[in-house]
């Protein structure tokens, strides 16, 4: 056998990537694109509050320092912070006990429409946030298909159920699809061992299913926690005044009472409790995708006989059905009553200018948030600081991001080249966690392989690594593409009139009096919906509906 020079096989920490051996500066790209959308917009704004607070006391420190500590000391702020953590706290409780359950028949069942349902699921994910908002008022609401029966008459009384509610359409499906994954990628012998031995089907499920299924179900747990904490669209549409999150504070502090010191302090300690669940997601994450090839997906069952396995498969559609799929029908069902005088809204030039300018936005965005996204995730799929700095921008408020750009480069305010850098920065996170799941999930022997065989790193990762994670991609751009068509909190501030995107119009309509103005924006949300639905589509073909966690972009 011909000697192989040591060198001609790179260790296996590099194996799916080239960038150890060349092109490493290929990683400084997104790192820095990053850097400058996100940490120096965060910083601006920060810098400027100390400034002008040193105008008023002469105090700097003092002034920002005690104040950042002392928002715990302010009563309304302190309100604000401890319903922001509950709310996303119980919203995470409830998609563990719903969709755990409905993630384990999903692996263990087969029955008639279950790859449409896993694919279906999807859907509310990818649902722009206004129009998620619309759907669940829609459903749940005091004026909703179902609501209508649970409030007083004629009550528009703020309630706190109806944002949990709202996080429960966004993140059911981030749950239902992590743990189906993680049940369905079960050794079939260990359990056949375990059956042979004795071991009851629930003795099994607590000792070797469950256990198995464990880093995906935490790591999806920790992703619903970020979405539900730092969200905002939900949270000023569904929560009111009354349940208004920190987040919506943060909003009101700067573009109503310019109170920039005040929200600096505040999104600093949203910031710090972000940037610890994303460190903790990016270690499950990590740990839940690693090669798993050694397993063998167990078997489903395709018998449904006693009246527990008809009970189970009414509580997976029940389910389904009442928290993800209903609020979407129900906006096409008020939709479909308004007057004709809603409908002619589709034929006006505002409608089709606002659709021009969300197609285009969120095309050049796309390009970009791939580019670095697959660059972010080549250069570093096995470190976990690398992809804790690559999910940054869930860590920072897109509000504060939005007003430091303000600050930071306010020449640039006429250039729709900006409105486009900030989708990108909002989208590169899920491009890249996806892409670089599946980088890490590869087993290192192939390119190892391909290596010594005279591959140069690039033809290998040309001919090898790229083919297998080229569905991992194209997921993150279906992903990428349906939230930045949905994208609000960034329009909603770098918005110029001749830019207005769907959501910023729809919005509009709903900050306008008259039963007319709603009935319009119900019909606009219909047509975002169907947009965003045939994008997701076109992306991300029916074959690609395997049952992965989607790694996730800011809801905000």
């Amino acid at each position: 056998m011909p000697h192989t020079p040591t060198s001609a096989v790179p260790s296996p920490h590099a194996a799916w990537w080239p960038t150890l051996r060349s092109p490493l500066w290929l990683g400084v790209w997104p790192a820095v694109f990053i850097a400058a959308m996100a940490v120096l917009p965060m910083l601006k704004l920060m810098w400027f509050g100390v400034h002008n607070t040193a105008g008023y006391d002469g105090n700097v420190q003092g002034s920002f320092w005690l104040g950042w500590l002392g928002v715990w000391g302010d009563d309304y702020l302190r309100a604000r912070m401890v319903w922001s953590i509950t709310q996303a706290v119980v919203s995470t409780v409830l998609a563990c006990l719903l969709g755990v359950p409905v993630a384990y028949v999903l692996a263990r069942r087969n029955f008639a429409g279950r790859t449409m349902l896993l694919r279906l699921l999807m859907l509310p994910f990818v649902v722009p946030t206004l129009v998620a908002a619309m759907g669940v008022l829609a459903w749940w609401g005091p004026h909703g298909v179902v609501g209508r029966y649970w409030y007083a008459p004629g009550s528009d009384a703020d309630s706190p159920w109806l944002l949990i509610a709202g996080n429960l359409f966004f993140n059911l499906c981030v749950m239902v699809r992590a743990a189906t994954y993680g049940f369905a990628a079960q050794s079939a012998t260990r359990l056949a061992v375990a059956r042979s031995l004795g071991a009851t089907p629930w003795r099994a499920f607590w000792r070797i299913e469950l256990p198995n299924a464990a880093p995906h179900i935490y790591s999806a747990a920790c992703l619903v926690l970020l979405y539900c904490l730092g969200g905002f669209g939900l949270a000023l549409l569904l929560g009111g005044q009354a349940y208004a999150t920190a987040e919506v504070v943060i909003y009101t502090l700067v573009a109503h009472e310019l109170e920039l010191v005040l929200a600096s302090q505040l999104a600093l300690w949203m910031l710090a409790m972000t940037g610890v669940l994303v460190a903790v997601y990016a270690k499950l994450h990590m740990r839940a995708s690693q090669p798993r090839l050694a397993l063998l997906v167990a078997r489903r069952n395709t018998r449904w006989h006693s009246a527990a396995d008809v009970a189970m498969l009414v509580w997976v559609w029940g389910v389904c059905v009442l928290v993800g799929f209903a609020p979407l029908l129900a906006i096409v069902l008020k939709a479909a009553v308004a007057p004709a005088q809603a409908w002619a809204v589709l034929w006006q030039a505002d409608t089709w200018q606002a659709v021009t300018n969300t197609l285009r936005f969120s095309a050049a965005a796309l390009v970009v948030a791939t580019v670095l996204g697959v660059l972010h995730a080549a250069c570093g799929a096995r470190l976990w600081w690398w992809r804790m700095w690559g999910m940054l921008p869930l860590m920072i408020s897109p509000i504060m991001v939005a007003f430091g750009l303000l600050l930071l480069v306010p020449q640039w305010l006429d250039q729709w080249g900006l409105l486009v850098a900030a989708y990108a920065l909002l989208a590169i996170p899920l491009v890249s966690q996806p892409v670089a799941s599946a980088l890490a999930g590869l087993p290192t022997s192939w390119v190892q392989a391909a290596r010594s065989l005279g591959a140069t790193p690039a033809r290998a990762w040309w001919r090898v690594t790229w083919p297998l994670v080229l569905p991992a991609v194209r997921r993150g751009m279906a992903f990428a593409m349906a939230s930045m068509l949905g994208e609000f909190a960034v329009s909603l501030f770098l918005n110029r009139p001749e830019w207005t995107t769907l959501t910023t119009f729809i919005y509009q309509h709903l900050g306008r009096p008259g039963s007319l103005q709603l009935d319009r924006a119900w019909v606009l949300s219909a047509l975002l919906l169907g947009l965003t639905a045939a994008v997701f589509v076109l992306i991300e073909p029916p074959q690609s509906s395997r049952a992965n966690e989607p790694s996730g972009a800011d809801r905000a």
